[in-house]
């Protein structure tokens, strides 16, 4: 199974991002009901049997609720001298995500399942790229959305989500709903 764990996002910020989607060369646009901003990726290849005790880890994990605010467009990788391969919404700053991540990061590797190589960087996939795309198209989206905000939402879950991946694109499905506790 293809797994990863995330916040679902609300379906009002969803109909804001859809707003986003111009008409950009080359981009594979997320399809509305994928929106989600990921926490951790499991893996392309995990066991049927390992969802038992992946559910028990999560489930161990206490947090209190917490506000998400989007703000701001990027692009991956960064750097202006290579082509874009995605494009994302960013997270406003706000220590209470990153603590989720380490607890969920911390859950998972105790499970034996390996560390991240990557820091934590949270965001709201937009489009994708496969192949290289007029470079002042990106830039110019970039600079459009550059003030891009939207109003706080609760973070009053997370989720185990199993991944398919077709010919029309990914497909999710929620396996697990973990609550945070509203204070």
């Amino acid at each position: 199974m293809r797994l990863f764990i995330a916040i679902e996002l609300p379906e009002p910020l969803k109909d804001r991002l859809e707003r986003l989607k111009t008409n950009l060369p080359g981009a594979t646009w997320t399809r509305r009901d994928t929106y989600h901003l990921t926490l951790r990726f499991l893996g392309d290849d995990i066991a049927e049997a390992r969802l038992p005790e992946l559910r028990a880890a999560l489930a161990a994990v206490q947090m209190p609720a917490f506000d998400v605010t989007l703000r701001g467009v990027g692009r991956f990788p960064p750097q202006t001298r290579r082509p874009a391969r995605v494009l994302w919404v960013g997270i406003t700053p706000n220590p209470p995500l990153p603590r989720l991540y380490r607890a969920v990061e911390n859950a998972v590797t105790g499970l034996g399942f390996p560390a991240d190589d990557h820091d934590f960087s949270g965001h709201i996939t937009l489009a994708r790229f496969k192949s290289t795309q007029p470079e002042p198209s990106v830039e110019a989206f970039l600079k459009h959305h550059a003030d891009f905000r939207a109003d706080p939402f609760p973070a009053g879950a997370f989720h185990l989500f199993s991944s398919a991946l077709t010919p029309q694109g990914a497909r999710y499905a929620a396996l697990a709903e973990f609550p945070l506790t509203f204070a």
